[in-house]
Parts: structure tokens; C-alpha cells; sequence
């Protein structure tokens, strides 16, 4: 009897796993096996529908459902502005035109694994878009090469713009953590426990997980590495391009009181008196209007402390991390000319102007034109990471492994050479270049497989370092050395030391 039922199980368990038919906590979900032989499971919600009475609370938990529920296409993406092609972003790094829905709240799974057994290690990625767009659904985040590496990859949306992070004295006052905002980061803390609970149906292992983003995505994970909501969902961090100790033009530090007065402009600018009437708005209104708060603030609950505090007190999820940025990473438009642009140095940065053009230098328009480039890198991107790199080593025990992107992406055209602009570097780190339409070299191939070795190795087991792969030293502030991965891929001290200096110097005083 005893060996019948154990026949049972192992015949129902396979089965179930030819079928792609995968059972969670809340009921059985339906993939689908793609060409490479990955089964693929795309749109399984994590959360209630954020609508109506919800818009604007946590994620509520998912109500169960009967049979098998088809998870084989994505869900709708979050609530933004239809996408269009801009600076060096084209379409495969935007979300589908539709469909777009605050109704967003799902997950899709990329797994080889053959039975629940094999605790493969997990990755979660976070998208980016400046926490006002962005989505699971862009084809540059396919899942399917890093689950061929071995890893079961996730990916979830998250609300964003002022669905995500609108706070008001009345959304503080129902809620039973006393803060409202940061709907978003309660969001992946949601999808992480999701993960926790349902991944080893998948085959994964929830106490391997490593949660990795990008820019916006890549602030998300300096976030959660904060959080103390966060604590025990994930082992390990990667972060590209994105970091939050200092505040910046994009980044600026807002804490509950402020945020909730920009809720009350916002709930104005839309005739409404109350959030009973704010939440009776379409959401194709309120996403017209916008305005609000589109960032993570420091609520008193999700972020406690700002991020600078919390490490530098030693509070953080102390786990294994990688950072870095690209050479050419930047936001912002056309450079201001070279007298134009030393003016606006001299009234921002009064006594330190010197120190600034020292590091940047704008004798020459050329001169200029990269050192505001640069400026916009370091100060938004690059001394974000180098921060959380150098207080990582001094607070916490886990190591850190620093990159800085330096290829310069292959171009059609002379108006599309945009270097290694901010966010090229994603079709790499995931082995996803034939989700790009570039005029791809033998090398840049092998940078994909090596860049993605590292991510698949650190992931596995806090070290990206493996066979055939050059060494990537661990991080110290003595040596400061770093992985320049370009045409060759080679461990040497910081390229940007001199800039990182100055803006040790500005913060150090701005700080004071």
C-alpha cells in the first residue's frame, strides 16, 4: 500500500510537471514550454487587483481559485503613459502599447527544472523606468537564457508613477502602519514572499534568492537591502545603475510630512476633497493629472531611517552584493555650453567650484559636453553605488563585488551610437542580446556569456567568480579595484577615483 502511494505521488508530481501545470499556494497554474525547452509561466498574481477601495493600500493576499488557471501570456502592465521610443531607449526596452491597467499585480516564472526537488537558485528581477514607468512585459527582461544557466528566473510588475507612491493625511490615517506612499516597495516585498512560498513547486530554492534591478530597479534593491520589511526574503543583491545615500536631481529626500503635503496638492489639482473622491477618479484621470510623489520615501515603516542612516548604523539585510554603472550612463538632455555650464558650476557649488572642474574639466566645449555627462553619471548613478560599496565594507560582514560597463553598444547609425548608455547593459548581464536589434560583434557575444556567468555564479553561491571566466576581485576601499567589463574584461583600481573624491568632498559638507 505504502509503495502504491508513493507511485502515486511521483507519477501525479511528473505529470503535473510534463503538463506545466504547476500547483502555488492559492491553486494550480498552467505554463507553457518554449522552443529551448524552459517551461514558462507568465501572469500569476501575487496580490489582489490594487482597485477600487484597494487603490492606493498594500497588496492585499491573492484569493484562491478552483482548477487551473492559464499562466501563459503577460498580465497588463502597470499604470503609465503609452510608451514611445525616446533618447537611446526603442522599443524592445518599453512595455507593450497594451495592455496597461492598474489591475498589474502578477509574476511570471522561467524554470528548467524537471521536479520540485532540485532547489535551484532564484533570481527576481525589478524593472526600471524611473518608478513612473516600466514593466515584466519588455522583451529585453525574457527570462529563458538565465533558466537555461541554471537559475530559476521571476519577474513581477509593480505599481508605479503616483499609483505607487501617492501619500496623503488620509491614506496615513486608514492605514494600520500609520504611513501611506511606498505602495510600490510594499509591492516586491509582496512578490518576495510570494517567492518564498510557492518557489520550490518550481523546483527553486527559497533560501537562495538573489533580487536583481536596474536604474529605477537598481533603487528599488538599495531599498529593500534597507528595509527591514524586507529581512530573510532574499540571500543576495545585484544593482545597476541605482543606488540612493545621497539625494540627487532625480532623487530627492522626502520624508512622510512632506510627501503627504504633495498628496494634498495633487488631491487639489483634481477637485477633490477627499479620498473617497480621489479613488472614485478613472485611473485614466488620475494618470493624465499625475504630479503627487513618484518615489520611495522615508515613511517610518517600509524605510525607517533614510538609506545612508540605516548602514551607517550597521541595520541593513547584510547580504553579498554587486554594484555598478555604466561609462556612459546619463539622463539628461543636450549639454549647456562651456561658459554656461562653468556659471551654473560656480552657483551651485560656490567654494568647491574649483575642486568640481578639477575632476571635471570645461576648458573646451568638448571638455564640457563629457563633463556633464559625467557629472549626471557620478552624482546620480556612479557615487550612489560607490557609497553603498564603501559602507557596505565598513557596516556589514557580506561581500561586495563593483563593475563599471564600459562597452559601447554596436550602432545602425551614427544617431544611435549612444556608447554604453544608461541601461545598455541589461541584454548582457541576462544573455538577452537577440532581444535587441543591434549589429551584434563576435565580442559582444562573449561579453553576454561572461557578464551572465558572473550574474548566474553570484547567484548560485555569493561569488561571481567560475571556470573560464576572468577574476572579479572582491571590493576594498585600499585597492578599490573593479571589473571593466568591455572588449576585454579585466579587474583595475577605479577608473573614476578623482571624481568620486569631489563628490566624497561635496556630501561630506553638505551632510555637516
Amino acid at each position: 500500500m505504502k509503495k502504491a502511494v508513493i507511485l502515486f505521488l511521483l507519477f501525479y508530481t511528473t505529470s503535473f510537471f510534463a503538463q506545466n501545470i504547476v500547483k502555488t499556494e492559492n491553486g494550480s497554474v498552467e505554463g507553457h514550454l518554449t522552443e529551448g525547452g524552459i517551461r514558462a509561466f507568465k501572469g500569476i498574481p501575487f496580490a489582489q487587483p490594487p482597485v477600487g477601495n484597494l487603490r492606493w493600500k498594500a497588496p492585499q493576499p491573492v484569493q484562491n481559485w478552483e482548477g487551473i488557471r492559464k499562466c501563459t501570456t503577460f498580465s497588463a502592465s502597470p499604470m503609465q503613459a503609452s510608451p514611445a521610443p525616446f533618447m537611446f531607449w526603442s522599443s524592445e526596452f518599453l512595455i507593450p502599447k497594451e495592455p496597461i491597467s492598474e489591475d498589474c499585480l502578477y509574476l511570471n516564472v522561467w524554470t528548467k527544472a524537471k521536479k520540485e526537488s532540485e532547489k535551484r537558485p532564484v533570481l527576481v528581477y525589478i524593472y526600471g523606468g524611473g518608478f513612473r514607468s516600466g514593466g515584466s512585459a519588455c522583451p529585453i527582461y525574457d527570462g529563458e537564457a538565465m533558466a537555461k544557466k541554471g537559475v530559476i528566473f521571476v519577474s513581477f510588475n509593480y505599481r508605479v508613477g503616483v499609483f505607487g507612491f501617492l501619500a496623503h493625511p488620509e491614506l496615513t490615517a486608514e492605514s494600520d502602519y500609520k504611513a501611506s506612499g511606498n505602495y510600490a516597495l510594499l509591492d516586491m516585498i509582496a512578490a518576495l514572499k510570494w517567492v518564498q512560498k510557492n518557489i520550490v513547486a518550481f523546483g527553486g530554492d527559497p533560501k537562495n534568492v538573489t533580487i536583481a534591478g536596474q536604474s529605477a530597479g537598481a533603487f528599488a534593491v538599495n531599498y529593500l537591502v534597507a528595509s527591514p520589511l524586507a529581512k530573510g526574503l532574499f540571500q543576495k543583491a545585484i544593482a545597476e545603475s541605482g543606488g540612493s545615500f545621497h539625494a540627487n536631481p532625480l532623487r530627492p529626500n522626502v520624508d512622510m510630512r512632506g510627501a503627504e503635503e504633495m498628496g494634498m496638492r495633487f488631491s487639489k489639482s483634481l477637485i477633490c476633497n477627499n479620498l473617497v473622491e480621489l479613488r472614485s477618479k478613472s485611473a485614466e484621470d488620475i494618470q493624465k493629472a499625475q504630479g503627487g510623489l513618484s518615489a520611495p520615501i522615508t515613511d517610518g515603516y517600509v524605510m525607517p531611517e533614510s538609506i545612508y542612516d540605516i548602514f551607517k548604523k550597521g541595520k541593513q539585510n547584510d547580504v553579498a552584493t554587486i554594484v555598478g554603472w555604466n561609462e556612459d550612463d546619463r539622463v539628461s538632455g543636450p549639454p549647456q555650453k562651456a561658459e554656461i555650464f562653468k556659471e551654473q558650476i560656480q552657483k551651485r557649488f560656490g567654494v568647491l567650484s574649483d575642486a568640481f572642474l578639477k575632476a571635471y574639466p570645461a576648458d573646451t566645449e568638448e571638455q564640457a559636453a563629457y563633463s556633464q555627462m559625467a557629472m549626471g553619471r557620478d552624482e546620480i548613478f556612479g557615487f550612489q553605488d560607490y557609497t553603498w560599496a564603501k559602507m557596505q565594507t565598513q557596516t556589514g560582514k557580506s561581500k561586495v563585488y563593483v563593475y563599471n560597463f564600459n562597452r559601447k553598444l554596436p550602432a545602425h547609425t551614427p544617431e544611435t551610437q549612444f556608447g554604453a548608455f544608461h541601461s545598455g547593459e541589461i541584454v548582457y548581464a541576462y544573455n538577452n542580446l537577440h532581444t535587441l536589434n543591434r549589429p551584434w560583434e563576435t565580442v559582444d557575444k562573449d561579453i553576454a556569456e561572461k557578464m551572465s556567468s558572473y550574474w548566474v555564479n553570484f547567484a548560485k553561491k555569493g561569488n561571481p567568480n567560475g571556470k573560464n571566466l576572468p577574476q572579479w576581485a572582491v571590493y576594498e576601499p585600499n585597492t578599490e579595484g573593479v571589473l571593466i567589463i568591455d572588449k576585454v574584461i579585466v579587474t583595475k583600481p577605479l577608473p573614476t577615483k578623482n571624481q568620486m573624491m569631489f563628490w566624497e568632498q561635496y556630501f561630506a559638507n553638505v551632510q555637516k
